[in-house]
């Protein structure tokens, strides 16, 4: 029971922390500007959050490069099961212009699993409001399953 009230708690109200991973933070913007009156992503019960102990989904940003892997690496393992990342912008989802750079490891995807891709140079804000609502609906299916 306490199990079953956990996971519908975690999908009404989920609580994200976002990481920029060296990005020219355009996507930075358009993740704040999610979080404003205009779109209200609160009205989905997202909160945001700056402790990744206190976070069930883990927003980023940018490319990931050398200096920035470790870090990423132990942010995602601080936050508590289960846990949740969204790529947001064509950076954080494949290296976008600086894949292939000398210092660029990739996406997000090469150093953490992502559920969840919002691509986009940079991902406007209904964009990443989806990303994170399509999310949403995976965790749906995975708490009816």
């Amino acid at each position: 029971m306490f199990e079953r009230l956990k996971r519908w708690a975690r999908v009404k109200s989920p609580w994200i922390v976002h990481f920029n991973s060296g990005a020219c933070n355009a996507c930075d913007i358009e993740v704040l500007a999610a979080l404003t009156p205009r779109f209200d992503v609160e009205r989905f019960g997202l909160l945001l959050r700056g402790s990744p102990r206190h976070g069930d989904v883990l927003v980023c940003t940018g490319p990931v490069t050398r200096q920035v892997k470790k870090r990423l690496q132990r942010i995602y393992e601080q936050m508590p099961e289960p846990r949740f990342v969204v790529a947001v912008g064509s950076c954080a989802c494949s290296g976008g212009c600086f894949r292939g750079c000398y210092n660029v490891e990739g996406g997000v995807d090469a150093v953490v699993p992502v559920a969840a891709y919002v691509p986009g140079c940079p991902a406007r804000p209904d964009a990443i409001i989806d990303g994170v609502v399509k999310l949403l609906g995976k965790l749906k299916a995975l708490k009816a399953g």
